[in-house]
This record gives structure tokens, sequence and C-alpha cells, in this order.
């Protein structure tokens, strides 16, 4: 079995993007075919701060995992991916980017569900029912969402980074060696996968919602946004706390769902995006002081490694 240290990933465009304890590596295949990887520390105002080891306040790092690093890492690999010379991680465009992604995130998934169920108000009558039914919109919008962009050819792709990715962490899991035949034989889901995280975050946010009652609108509104750190501790917590009990079959039941949409957002890999999750899993591995530093299988474009000696 593998040595356990706190690490995660996600699919981008034409990569993998895996993130450690203190660092971060996105492999991404180049037009030329070969694979470009960039590395570089955390920010340890997010992520070496006391909310990653205090319960419930660490899964907001978890949210700005999947919602505000990940925006930036799929600018970077759309970029590299295109063959774009001098390419950044950061930067005015980069942070504009995430906040607009992120109040377009929140607006839509969690304001627009509120607004029809306030038009819908005058007809049903407010109370614990029309707080149910927003949830169910809310969650059903998420759902039909995931559904609906894994038609479109270049998120098909990406989704099968997704499986790429998935692959890789299976694979390290169980111990075996981050090569591509081998890691092709294990499962594309994963039980903290980031796709089960905000399916948790959807559900969890029904049962607070229906606490926090039914107030003004308004008031409902800003409640909808002040409260999704609450709602991503808890979801956080579940997550975590199922993962370390799979054997149970009563967890195994609360979690099917999350791995059944995984479903909607992975297919299988080929070989080539199977080489690119094991340079990015491999290179993070190194960068954490997790493998000793030798040469992959693959052809890399290293970009601004720096040693863990350096960091």
């Amino acid at each position: 079995m593998a040595k356990p240290f706190n690490y995660g990933g996600q699919a981008v465009i034409e990569g993998v993007m895996m993130r450690g304890s203190k660092r971060m590596t996105i492999a991404v295949r180049q037009p030329d075919g070969d694979i470009h990887v960039h590395s570089e520390p955390l920010d340890a105002r997010i992520y070496g701060s006391f909310i990653n080891k205090v319960p419930f306040l660490r899964g907001v790092t978890l949210l700005w995992d999947a919602l505000g690093l990940g925006m930036r890492a799929l600018m970077f690999s759309a970029d590299v991916a295109m063959g774009e010379e001098d390419v950044e991680f950061k930067g005015p465009l980069a942070w504009g980017t995430v906040a607009l992604s992120l109040t377009l995130a929140v607006g839509i998934f969690f304001v627009v569900p509120l607004l029809i169920i306030g038009w819908m108000e005058q007809y049903l009558g407010a109370g614990v029912f029309s707080n149910i039914l927003e949830g169910v919109i809310r969650l059903a919008m998420f759902i039909g969402y995931v559904w609906l962009i894994g038609f479109m050819p270049d998120i098909r792709r990406v989704f099968g980074y997704h499986g790429a990715e998935h692959k890789a962490i299976n694979a390290y899991e169980c111990g075996v060696e981050l090569v591509p035949e081998k890691m092709a034989k294990h499962t594309v889901v994963h039980p903290r996968c980031g796709t089960a995280f905000l399916l948790i975050v959807m559900v969890i946010s029904i049962f607070v919602f229906v606490l926090f009652g039914t107030p003004s609108l308004w008031i409902r509104v800003i409640s909808r946004i002040v409260l999704i750190p609450v709602i991503a501790g808890i979801a956080y917590e579940f997550l975590k706390f199922s993962a370390a009990h799979m054997d149970n079959p009563l967890m195994k039941m609360l979690v099917a769902p999350g791995l059944w949409l995984q479903n909607l957002t992975t297919r299988e890999p080929d070989v080539s995006m199977l080489e690119v999750s094991a340079a990015a899993l491999t290179q993070l591995l190194r960068e954490e002081n997790m493998l000793p530093a030798e040469e992959t299988d693959v052809t890399l474009n290293t970009d601004a490694v720096v040693s863990p000696a350096d960091a």
C-alpha cells in the first residue's frame, strides 16, 4: 500500500493537475506530442493555514481547490495545449476569470433556484416544502448541466483525462507502478472525487436551507451565498469519513450516487492520457519527497520545476 499523504487531482485541457500538501503539478500534452510539466508551490495562506487542520473549516479549502485553483489550471492547460508561449499560471486575467467563474457558479446553482421558488411561492406558499423543492431544482440543474456538457467533444476529452487522473490515483493507492499498462486496469471512479464532493454539497444544502427557514426572499438570497462555506465544511467531513469507511454497507449505499455521477464526468482514457496523468502524479510525488528524483518513462518538457530542497 502506498504511503499516505494529502493530495487531490483534476482533469484539465489535454492534461491533468495534481495537488499535494505543499505543491501542485500540471502535465499537459503539447501539440508536438511532448508532455509539458509545470510545478509550483501552493499558496501557504490557503493550503498551509490553520483552516486545513480544523474540522468543518477545512472544507473551504477543498471548495477553493475545486473552483479557484481548478479554474486557473484549466486556463493554463488551454494555453499550453494550443501551443502558446510564455504561459503563466497567474496574473490579473487569471484571477479575474476565477472571480467571474465563481460568481456565475454561485449565481446559477444557488441563487437562480431560489428565485424560481420565490416566484412559485405565490402559488405554493412558503415553507419546508418550498425549501425542499428549491433543493431538488438545484440538484436537477447540476446533474443536467453535467450530463449536457458531456456531449461536447472537447469536454468528452477532458472527461477522458478525468478518468486517467482517477486511474493514476487508484493505482498509486494500491501500490502499483505508475505506468499506463498497469494503471489501465484500475477503475475510473474514486470516492474522494470532486464530482462527488459537489453532489454532496448540493444534497446537504437542502437540509441546511430547510433549517434556515423561509424569511424574506432577499435574506434567503444572502443566506445562499454566505452559507456555502458552512455547507462545504460539512460536505468535506462527510466525504473524508465515507472514504475511510468504504467497507461499511451503509456507507457504500450513501456514496453510491456520487460514484454513479462520476460515470457522467469520466471516460475510459487512452494510453496517451494515462501517460500524462502518470507524469503529473510522478512529478508531484517527487516534489513532495515521496519518490526518488529519477527519470520517467515518458518524454517531458519540464517548465519552472522547483526542487523540494528549494521550496
